[in-house]
């Protein structure tokens, strides 16, 4: 098996520089408890727009 170095014929790196080549940031189907994650960090941030909104709202 060729080594994974960059130029070399038949490796597996990718131009990035990484073994896997461009992969997506996010999962296009998490498993369940990285659905229950991401919903939890969602509702933190929708809580902090919120609360954005409101305090800038209500300032003089």
């Amino acid at each position: 098996m060729p080594p994974a170095v960059r130029g070399y014929p038949g490796s597996t790196v990718g131009r990035d520089g990484c073994e896997t080549g461009a992969m997506p940031v996010l999962d296009p189907n998490p498993q369940n408890s990285q659905k229950k994650m991401l919903l939890v960090f969602g509702a933190f941030l929708a809580i902090f727009v919120v609360i954005a909104v409101v305090a800038t709202l209500a300032s003089p």
